[in-house]
């Protein structure tokens, strides 16, 4: 296991993204998952699909590369429907059914969280490409994991608020 401060704390701010984005989501029907309430150019399964694309391209695929079990966790064609400039369809039949997204977030998350603990010290400092947090480095694309998940977990809550949920605190 890697004793690295650094990356006890990107770890840390993962699992507190994923903590609070976990309280969103809590009391969401699948029939939610779909909705675009007016003025809202998104909805639910968006964000939640696009958040499992970019942890796997964040957290996995730019610290060790693609491996062939990946597409155990998510297929080809999942992470180019929620990738970053996608269009988000409102028809609820151009998506994988809110369960299999749900599914795909929890997947890859667990892996991530299985995988980062035993990441060799020296890694976190190889360079990496955009996006990344405060460094060029793999430890910047860590970090810049868990800043992405609170990003769209503010999106997630404000169509909470439109779908006529309660905040959450």
């Amino acid at each position: 296991m890697n004793e690295d401060p650094r990356l006890t704390v990107a770890i840390a701010q993962i699992e507190a993204a994923r903590s609070y984005t976990l309280t969103l989501l809590a009391d969401i029907t699948d029939d939610d998952w779909f909705q675009m309430p007016a003025g809202a150019p998104t909805h639910l399964a968006w964000q939640v699909g696009h958040l499992a694309m970019a942890q796997y391209g964040l957290a996995l695929f730019r610290q060790r590369g693609r491996r062939p079990e990946d597409a155990d966790l998510m297929s080809g064609t999942f992470r180019k429907q929620f990738s970053k400039g996608s269009t988000v369809e409102p028809d609820a039949a151009a998506y994988p059914q809110a369960e299999e997204i749900r599914a795909t977030f929890d997947r890859v998350y667990e892996q991530a969280m299985a995988e980062l603990p035993n990441m060799p010290p020296a890694v976190l400092d190889e360079p990496v490409d955009e996006p990344y947090f405060a460094w060029p480095t793999k430890l910047g694309a860590l970090l810049i994991c868990s800043h992405h998940e609170m990003l769209h977990a503010g999106q997630i809550g404000l169509l909470r608020r439109l779908l006529g949920k309660t905040p959450v605190r």
